[in-house]
């Protein structure tokens, strides 16, 4: 599906998302026209979902980061579909995972400081429906997070 000219837009866009197509193009070693074209045509298929701002919450004055993991009580059907609807209503819920295993859900919740977690974790985070066991993981620093592919 993808030819080598395809994997070198990739990986120059990944690297730098933020280049102009003019730039991008000579990096990829291909015209303008040619960068539009497959662009348009890697967005048709499916492969280029999205092109998004990152925001660093660090940045934003956030600096605490917490993994919860949930296992469900599930003697409810709808345990599962409440439970995800609830976690979508907390703004400080920034990513919701589901997995098959002994885990469930795992969400993952910033906070400005530890006082702001205790807040977030005893009003809108115990008060979520259907918790049969939750684990907290406070993440004390991160050693790769990379979204680029090996392309």
């Amino acid at each position: 599906m993808l030819d080598e000219t395809d994997r070198r837009i990739l990986r120059h866009h990944l690297a730098e998302p933020g280049l102009a197509r003019a730039e991008l193009a000579a990096r990829a070693g291909v015209t303008v026209a040619t960068l539009w074209r497959r662009l348009e045509r890697l967005a048709d298929s499916g492969v280029i979902r999205a092109e998004q701002a990152v925001i660093d919450w660090r940045a934003l004055g956030y600096g605490v980061e917490v993994s919860l993991r949930f296992t469900l009580d599930k003697t409810d059907p709808r345990a599962f579909d409440a439970f995800i609807a609830a976690a979508r209503e907390v703004p400080e819920v920034v990513s919701i995972e589901t997995f098959l295993g002994r885990v469930d859900v795992r969400l993952t919740v910033i906070a400005r400081d530890m006082g702001h977690y205790q807040e977030v974790y005893r009003h809108r985070i115990l008060t979520l429906p259907h918790i049969a066991e939750l684990e907290a993981l406070m993440l004390i620093s991160t050693i790769k997070d990379a979204e680029a592919l090996p392309l």
